[in-house]
């Protein structure tokens, strides 16, 4: 189980995230919903810890890191955290002077220390489980916004994390580009990959996810699987954002 358990995070005078509880089985898929400003992206930047909260604790793998306003945790237990992570962002966050190959290999050469050849070997398995073997060597730029992100994907998995986070992986494409992405996402999944990911795609979460949890105000309001949450939701905010998605769904 990964948990994170009492998570506060405050901006300023904004309160983001007021005491999140979330458990997160391995091996399975977490999907987290809710408005714009609800505290999504924020609680999956802390589960990587390029956010530190104020308050509560983190739990993956061996390591476990309890948290005070004002106390900043050592550098060396906030990379143990972060080693046991890989992040999909929205924007793809790809390294433009690099090619599809090179951004692969990054992190298993630079953090990891891995000899190049090996790394490299490694990236090309990984870019043809994502089906871009045959862009190994292309710049970035000159790929569509779907073909990024399935780079980033493999980038993302490419020193096996515990825990993958996707940041609204498919929010940021067209419905077509969205439908490759969440084929490999699901491929992944149905690999036993660890997934908590923010999204608004009702499809992607529907599809994929064994827990949804619906975010509102900094605070979970309902969780359960998709099927509770998505077609018979118990409390009267979740069933009015779950409308407007459906709604939003039905009218493209």
């Amino acid at each position: 189980m990964i948990g994170l358990s009492g998570i506060h995070k405050r901006f300023g005078d904004n309160l983001v995230l007021r005491g999140v509880d979330l458990g997160i089985s391995e091996g399975h898929v977490t999907a987290l919903i809710g408005p714009s400003g609800s505290g999504k992206s924020t609680l999956l930047r802390i589960a990587n810890l390029l956010e530190i909260p104020d308050a509560g604790a983190i739990e993956i793998g061996n390591h476990r890191l309890v948290f005070e306003k004002g106390v900043r945790p050592p550098q060396a237990d906030i990379l143990a955290i972060r080693r046991q992570t890989g992040m999909v962002f929205q924007n793809f966050q790809l390294f433009p002077h690099r090619s599809v190959v090179a951004n692969v290999m990054e992190g298993l050469v630079t953090v990891w220390k891995w000899p190049a050849e090996k790394a490299r070997r490694h990236a090309m398995e990984l870019l043809e489980k994502v089906g871009m073997a045959n862009k190994a060597e292309a710049w970035p730029a000159t790929l569509s916004g779907g073909q990024q992100q399935r780079v980033a994907i493999a980038r993302a998995i490419a020193a096996s994390p515990t825990l993958l986070l996707c940041d609204e992986p498919t929010s940021a494409l067209d419905p077509e580009l969205a439908a490759e992405v969440v084929e490999v996402l699901s491929a992944l999944a149905a690999e036993g990959m660890t997934m908590l990911m923010a999204t608004h795609d009702l499809r992607l979460a529907d599809r994929i996810a064994h827990q949804v949890a619906y975010l509102e105000d900094g605070e979970i309001v309902e969780q359960g699987p998709p099927d509770q949450m998505f077609r018979h939701p118990s409390d009267a905010r979740t069933v009015r954002f779950v409308r407007t998605l459906t709604g939003a769904t039905e009218s493209r």
